[in-house]
């Protein structure tokens, strides 16, 4: 019974063995109908996308590092001190804030400092220096309050405030050296010798015999033109001497004895021709006596003809005073043209006996050995005092700054940059393709992403030659590197807080350099052609496997869209390829 069973169980398991092997090769066998079908091409279909509506942003992504700006090598000006002794670092800079009056660093125990200008450190600022590097050192100062005054001169109250800033910074100003000093007072010496030496000389010119009588006669011409001179002035002021004066006094009260004579005369011939009236009377009145006039007319013909003479006096007495002054006057410039005329002459012997002398060549070069010592000392003496060395200030742009990198310790010379100093302002600088440099701008908007995904919001401030690119050895990686494709861009976080923890961390910047101001419609870049007039257009479809070409304008194009504007809505598909 159990054989019977185990029987039936193998007949069943070969007719199903065998059904399926039927089956597989049936699925493997192809009729050529069947074969020719399969490898038959699909028929032709288009690849659509549909017109959309959105905002469109176009960005340029730059890779860079987030830093602080306006790197800039800071190096000495000249020595720190009085001296040209070897500069050595005896306290080296440190990283950190540098603000108005700083220490940078210390060169021989001498400090250095920083202030706020844009003239270079150029010369020793000494008594009586003049220019505008002056005038901003006062400008540092006065920011201080050390009160410099606003003169562009250093000058007294100048070196004032220097030394009061010296002092409070914990220093001495610096003062003249040992070797200042003993020339100093050499130079004062030698103008001391040079005025001992002159007088000498002149002692011994005026103790010449050969001039004693000379000066002698030049000393009287002198006497004699100050009193003819004297002289003619004092005639130049009278108009009449007292001698003219009392002649012509005497001429008037002649004619004035006279004028009363004449008026007396006058009076009396007057009253001898004047006749009582008689009184009014019945009785006729007697015919007046005829009065004899005669005596009193020859009377007064007399005092006139008297007049006559005494006023003819007076205008002699007159005319002979003026001719009389005429004369005195003509004769006194005489004597004024003659006392000069001696005066020059007695000069003139006395010069040329002199020239002829050999002392006098000796007072002559005494005199200007005496003008040049002076010439030294006054030279040396305008600029003797309290200075500042050119090294002991590095003007500095902007304030307060960052110094970010130390380029000499102490003990080192300092014969290079000794320090690197920055902006304490942090900026983000990279570079970006040449293709791409032309599309950026300053002021355009940018958001800058750190590593961690914190976003912040920047300013494209340079780009190109104008980017200040804060990697330091920018200008080696070129010459190594030769020409680059790219173009350097900076951008400027609009806020500095919270960037500290940032220096020198990779970013990437998304520069926003398009945007539309509201949703457009858009297509994909690939579904824009041009065609033979020129103009773009676009493939509608209309139909399955059916399109008309509708004509667009384009606009701002970003991430590989488009936009258009036309005869399209949105929904509208458009031919991107065909196949």
């Amino acid at each position: 019974m159990r054989s019977r069973r185990v029987k039936l169980l193998l007949v069943l398991a070969a007719v199903l063995l065998v059904a399926a092997g039927g089956w597989v090769v049936s699925t493997r066998l192809r009729s050529p109908a069947d074969e020719a079908a399969l490898r038959t091409p699909p028929k032709p279909s288009l690849v659509t996308a549909p017109v959309e509506r959105r905002k469109l942003v176009s960005t340029v992504v730059v890779a860079g590092t987030m830093e602080y700006g306006s790197p800039l090598p800071v190096t000495l000006a000249g020595v720190v001190g009085g001296s040209d002794t070897a500069q050595r670092a005896t306290r080296a800079p440190q990283p950190g804030r540098v603000k108005e009056g700083g220490v940078l660093m210390e060169v021989n125990g001498r400090p250095v400092f920083a202030f706020t200008g844009k003239v270079p450190m150029h010369r020793t600022l000494a008594p009586g220096a003049k220019g505008s590097d002056v005038r901003q050192l006062q400008r540092a100062l006065r920011k201080l309050g050390f009160g410099a005054p606003r003169t562009g001169v250093f000058d007294q109250a100048t070196v004032a405030a220097v030394r009061k800033f010296y002092a409070r910074r914990g220093y001495e100003a610096q003062q003249p050296t040992l070797e200042q000093r003993q020339q100093l007072d050499t130079l004062r010496k030698a103008v001391q010798a040079a005025e001992e030496t002159l007088l000498t000389q002149r002692k011994e010119l005026d103790r010449g015999h050969d001039v004693v009588p000379l000066k002698l006669k030049l000393d009287n011409a002198k006497q004699d033109l100050r009193e003819a001179e004297k002289a003619l002035a004092t005639a130049e002021e009278q108009e009449y001497t007292p001698e003219d004066e009392a002649k012509l006094e005497a001429a008037a009260a002649a004619v004035r004895a006279a004028e009363e004579k004449v008026l007396a005369a006058e009076q009396e011939l007057a009253a001898a021709l004047t006749q009582p009236t008689p009184a009014a009377t019945t009785t006729p009145a007697p015919q007046p006596t005829p009065v004899d006039t005669s005596l009193l007319d020859l009377k007064l013909a007399n005092a006139r003809a008297d007049l006559a003479s005494a006023r003819a006096a007076l205008s002699r007495a007159r005319e002979e005073a003026r001719l009389a002054r005429a004369k005195r006057l003509t004769e006194l410039r005489k004597a004024v043209r003659v006392a000069e005329e001696a005066h020059a002459s007695a000069e003139q012997a006395l010069r040329q006996a002199r020239e002829l002398s050999p002392v006098r060549l000796k007072v002559a070069n005494a005199k200007r050995d005496l003008s040049a010592a002076r010439a030294l000392l006054a030279e040396f003496s305008r600029t003797h005092g309290t200075t500042i060395p050119p090294g002991e200030v590095v003007f500095l742009p902007k304030l307060p700054a960052r110094l970010h990198k130390a380029g000499v310790k102490a003990g080192e010379l300092v014969d290079k940059a000794f320090a690197t100093v920055t902006s304490s302002s942090f900026v983000v600088s990279g570079s970006v393709d040449v293709t791409e440099s032309d599309l950026l701008k300053e002021g355009l908007t940018a958001e800058i992403e750190t590593e961690s995904g914190r976003k912040l919001p920047g300013t494209v401030t340079a780009v190109g030659d104008k980017a200040e690119l804060a990697a330091e050895d920018k200008p080696q990686q070129q010459e190594e590197e030769g020409p680059l494709s790219s173009e350097p861009v900076l951008i400027t976080p609009d806020s500095m807080k919270g960037l500290k923890g940032l220096s020198g961390a990779t970013v990437t910047v998304r520069i926003t350099v398009g945007a539309t101001d509201k949703p457009v419609l858009v297509v994909p870049v690939a579904a824009v052609i041009t065609a033979a007039d020129g103009r773009p257009r676009v493939q509608v479809e209309v139909a399955p496997d059916q399109t008309k070409e509708v004509e667009v304008r384009t606009g701002l194009t970003a991430d590989g869209k488009v936009e258009v504007t036309g005869d399209l809505e949105e929904g509208d598909r458009v031919v991107v390829n065909s196949a």
